[in-house]
């Protein structure tokens, strides 16, 4: 191999490499749903979206997580603010919403007409969804909870969506994970789940990448 050659190779190496950090592609992730969301008690920097962006930049993702959660926001509430959360042009998006519905007893109907144009509008605009379940109080009787508990797997199955049974999961009814309220995670408890869903973010942000 000549020096000349050997020259020209090593340059061509070099712009290569200097080209490749310009290729990387900034996932911006939509988080669309209720105070669990947004933070709700929680002080600044505890919240899911923060953590969650934490973690998966500490996996070496280039990402960004949008905040788009809204205390006391109901499956209908999402869907209103749908469009204007698109403006933000998400790459992937996270979707949990439906607590506060099971919570003022709204019909599991409406709740999965809703969350069925959700991801309907996501699917049109090629944005990878992560739908994050939810259970319903078992006190609300059979055919509700069984009606309520079965919208999200449906749903998941439906649209191709990637699939977290319950966004709870580890958390729920664990005073020492939750805040005095009994509902709402604490940081600790924030981390649970970033950690058990992390995984699953990690596809839904290869999935965005494609």
């Amino acid at each position: 191999m000549t020096s000349r050659f050997k020259f020209f190779l090593s340059m061509g190496l070099l712009l290569v490499g200097m080209a490749t950090p310009a290729l990387a592609k900034n996932v911006k992730i939509l988080a669309l749903g209720t105070s669990l969301t947004q933070g709700y008690g929680l002080p600044p920097g505890t919240e899911f979206t923060t953590q969650l962006e934490k973690s998966l930049r500490a996996s070496g993702l280039d990402v960004s997580v949008i905040n788009a959660g809204v205390s006391g926001d109901t499956s209908t509430g999402g869907l209103a603010r749908l469009s204007w959360s698109l403006a933000d042009h998400p790459d992937a998006a996270i979707i949990e919403l439906g607590s506060n519905d099971m919570l003022r007893g709204v019909p599991p109907s409406v709740t999965e007409k809703n969350l069925r144009a959700i991801l309907g509008t996501l699917q049109k605009n090629h944005v990878p969804v992560l739908l994050a379940g939810m259970k319903a109080q078992r006190n609300l009787g059979k055919e509700y909870v069984e009606a309520f508990d079965g919208i999200y797997p449906k749903l998941a199955r439906e649209y191709g969506a990637l699939y977290y049974p319950f966004w709870l999961d580890g958390v729920a009814l664990n005073p020492k994970l939750n805040q005095v309220d009994g509902i709402h995670p604490n940081p600790t408890g924030v981390k649970i789940l970033v950690a058990r869903m992390l995984p699953l973010a990690k596809k839904l942000v290869a999935e965005a990448n494609h």
